[in-house]
């Protein structure tokens, strides 16, 4: 439910959304040599965690400066960073600021964290 909320909201922005409910099938996406500017995920996916996600993303060479925001309820803030992530978002309170974090990081200068 949050996961289409998000991507309405950015869709609604002007950005193409391409969501994937399953961490096995965004392995796959990731590892295709589909363009993505950008991987928003949550660490509680079906088949493997987001943190696994961002670790297996981070060794793709075409997807190592691929900006990437974990949103999640889950206390693994330090370990998200760790694995590569560029924002740690927490769920739900950080909702509103999806939005900002996406454009900030999509911006020509906005690689930083």
């Amino acid at each position: 439910m949050i996961a289409q909320a998000i991507k309405e909201t950015l869709e609604a922005k002007g950005w193409r959304v391409s969501h994937c409910g399953d961490g096995a099938v965004a392995v796959l996406r990731l590892a295709s040599d589909a363009s993505y500017n950008l991987l928003l995920c949550d660490n509680q996916l079906p088949s493997l965690s987001g943190l696994e996600l961002v670790i297996y993303a981070r060794t793709l060479p075409r997807r190592r400066a691929m900006p990437i925001i974990m949103f999640s309820a889950s206390e693994c803030n330090r370990e998200a960073r760790l694995a590569g992530v560029n924002v740690f978002l927490r769920k739900p309170q950080d909702v509103g600021k999806i939005i900002e974090t996406v454009a900030r990081l999509l911006a020509p200068s906005g690689r930083t964290s």
